[in-house]
């Protein structure tokens, strides 16, 4: 792999890889810290690295940067991103205020989740990853990631219907 087909892999790599640690409950100074943190290991570490697998090796090692970071919190947390809430001109104020508070309520629940859940529904619904391409990014099996999956679904469910 040479320099500028590296960079050019990770340049947006890691703007999808510290959106992702957002919306798995990262700050943005933290999220970004285990981004260079995950760049300077992928560096270290290049020449052991299945140039097929370098995605996937890095989503899993800023994924385990982050459970590290939270380890030593104690707690998980969320940061939403500003802007979120812009309403189109034809939306009535009525219909802008309802989707806000769905979306804060989703939130809210997202939350809650165990947070490998919350991480395969984000990868899942979010990303809009395939069973396949999840079970690659977390070297696990297309099976368990259902499994998982299923099990992520009906931890949601129970969490929001509480919350309604």
């Amino acid at each position: 792999m040479g320099p500028g087909h590296l960079e050019q892999l990770l340049q947006p790599k890691m703007a999808e890889i510290r959106r992702y640690l957002i919306r798995l409950g990262a700050g943005a100074a933290d999220a970004e810290d285990i981004v260079q943190d995950t760049v300077y290991k992928a560096l270290l570490y290049l020449e052991a690295i299945d140039e097929r697998k370098f995605s996937a090796w890095l989503y899993k090692a800023a994924i385990n940067r982050y459970y590290d970071l939270c380890r030593r919190q104690k707690r998980f947390h969320y940061d939403e991103e500003p802007g979120d809430y812009a309403a189109s001109e034809s939306e009535l104020p009525e219909e802008t205020l309802l989707r806000r508070e769905q979306k804060d309520l989703i939130e809210r629940v997202l939350g809650k989740l165990n947070p490998v859940y919350r991480q395969l529904i984000l990868m899942k619904y979010e990303m809009e990853l395939s069973y396949r391409e999840i079970a690659s990014l977390l070297g696990i099996s297309e099976g368990k990631v259902k499994a998982s999956l299923y099990r992520a679904r009906q931890q949601f469910q129970h969490y929001y219907g509480g919350e309604a």
